[in-house]
């Protein structure tokens, strides 16, 4: 482990150590089951699968590179206060599950979605996540049909540990399963009536992979290389070349990360440059109906549908509430 995210995780450690001997949460006291997942569509699927039966808290901000992030203290008392621990696994956030197998306490489980979702035969890598570095990409919440998964398991590890609940969390489970399968009827109308040539995706960073593999459309790029800096002038020319080659109508850059290496390419090849697609920052404002991953997938296709010359009214037919409004 480098020397850097060691010495974080230890004084983080310290810093909570003391907090969770002191005062437990007034929910814990309660007796309310309490859970925390990682990146906010985690945390939603989560929440939804809950509703208000359980305490639920997210551990990485929204806004944060979830690759990079490193756990604060109160990351660190979120976990020690956890009876259930959902991160995404595949190597996503590796310091946050470092620290949760060294702080939790005895009982709590922690629960690795896309490892449990996946078979190793099933990774895709990429130029963000190569083969050769040996991390998959992790971001198989982009494609519904893995989130409706998600959502199976976190019904099944809430109910194992917390049986006098179970029916509460088959009955939102059931809920969300029709959102989500609505939503993923949806997503593949709205992505057949792009032109098949525009099918193309070049975006800041490898987040739609399972997406693409899913609803028909194929990555020819990413920007953002495997160790998260800039990638070289010849990488850039051939994105370059390969999008005046195939015509690509439209590039795709991150809402939190801007890329002016993006908006080079983009005024290079004449493409429409869109900055605003997001994989784990939810569109809105907390409170809001589109501050969930629903909204988060709505927001993406309809952006992406839109700018390769599709019609995405196909979403308009889905209509949902968090069940924890």
């Amino acid at each position: 482990m480098p020397l850097r995210r060691a010495a974080v995780l230890v004084a983080v450690a310290a810093l909570v150590a003391g907090a969770a001997c002191s005062s437990p949460s007034d929910a814990a006291d309660a007796g309310r089951l309490q859970v925390v997942a990682s990146v906010a569509p985690i945390v939603d699927i989560v929440k939804n699968v809950a509703g208000d039966t359980a305490d639920v808290n997210g551990l990485i901000p929204e806004g944060v590179d979830s690759h990079t992030f490193e756990p604060t203290p109160d990351t660190a008392k979120l976990i020690s206060d956890a009876d259930v621990i959902f991160l995404n696994g595949l190597d996503l956030e590796d310091p946050t599950l470092e620290l949760a197998q060294s702080d939790k306490k005895d009982s709590a489980h922690i629960f690795l979605l896309g490892d449990h979702t996946l078979q190793p035969s099933q990774y895709l890598y990429d130029f963000s996540f190569p083969t050769d570095q040996g991390h998959p990409n992790p971001h198989l919440w982009m494609d519904v049909v893995y989130a409706m998964k998600y959502t199976e398991l976190v019904r099944d590890e809430l109910s194992a540990v917390d049986p006098a609940n179970t029916a509460t969390y088959k009955k939102n489970a059931d809920a969300y399963l029709a959102t989500l399968r609505a939503l993923d009827s949806a997503v593949q109308d709205a992505v057949d009536t792009v032109p098949p040539a525009n099918r193309l995706l070049l975006t800041y960073h490898d987040s739609f992979a399972y997406f693409a593999n899913q609803y028909g459309m194929k990555v020819i790029g990413a920007i953002q290389p495997a160790d998260f800096a800039e990638p070289s002038a010849q990488e850039v020319a051939a994105l370059i070349d390969q999008i005046r080659t195939e015509h690509v109508p439209a590039i795709f850059g991150s809402e939190v990360f801007p890329s002016p290496v993006l908006a080079q390419i983009a005024a290079e090849t004449g493409a429409t440059y869109e900055d605003s697609l997001r994989d784990d920052d939810l569109p809105g404002d907390p409170g809001q109906p589109e501050h969930s991953y629903v909204g988060l997938m709505i927001y993406d296709v309809q952006t992406m549908v839109q700018d390769l010359g599709g019609d995405p009214s196909a979403l308009d037919r889905v209509h949902f509430t968090n069940s924890y409004d």
